[in-house]
């Protein structure tokens, strides 16, 4: 049965903040609430949550995994960004973006692209995301959550709850997320390709 957090979305309470943190670090799997809608979430390292994330949205091995961090700073450490991206990615953080990029050795190889050694990364505008990110003090190991065979994701902490007690440890609910997700940017060429049209505006990018 998953552990319910209901967390104000404007001052998150510290004590639930370090509970979550701290359940994600004992290889916790949850669900929880960003700028753009809900997203399951892990820590980085852990290959149980990356195989429950997967087998619960059916991916297959070339699902772009996202590193949800907390800064452009924490974000560098994990991917390579040239002078150019460097300022497109900046412009646009935080936000509504996910950007797949060439990945660091710092990132576990069963996260990566198996091809194109890539991994996506996002900065999120969200109050308690970023609570919860600075608490944990490393990125979440991410992926939107959509269920399969549904078009939109879930958007309600209660609904999943009531429909994920089984398969997640954690529902962070701090009130109604959005419906779509991510715009999702492909930077691993140098140049930017629009792989998938979401919450973020793509003009820039055009």
């Amino acid at each position: 049965m998953a552990k319910y957090f209901d967390v104000h979305p404007d001052n998150p309470q510290p004590r639930s903040i370090a509970q979550i943190a701290d359940a994600v670090r004992s290889e916790a799997l949850i669900a929880y609430p960003t700028d753009s809608c809900y997203a399951l979430g892990c820590r980085l390292g852990s290959r149980d949550g990356m195989d429950r994330i997967r087998s619960i949205r059916h991916l297959d091995d070339r699902h772009h995994f996202t590193l949800m961090c907390r800064d452009f700073a924490q974000l560098g450490q994990f991917v390579l960004v040239d002078k150019d991206v460097f300022r497109a990615v900046k412009a646009s953080t935080p936000g509504s973006y996910t950007f797949i990029l060439p990945a660091t050795r710092e990132v576990p190889r069963k996260l990566l692209h198996p091809k194109k050694k890539t991994v996506g990364v996002r900065i999120p505008d969200h109050v308690v995301t970023q609570a919860l990110l600075a608490e944990l003090g490393e990125p979440l190991l991410s992926s939107t959550l959509l269920l399969p065979d549904e078009e939109e994701p879930l958007t309600q902490g209660w609904e999943i709850k009531d429909r994920l007690d089984h398969v997640v440890d954690a529902v962070v609910d701090s009130g109604e997320c959005g419906t779509e997700p991510t715009t999702v940017v492909d930077f691993s060429s140098g140049e930017a390709e629009i792989v998938r049209r979401g919450a973020g505006d793509t003009s820039r990018f055009e």
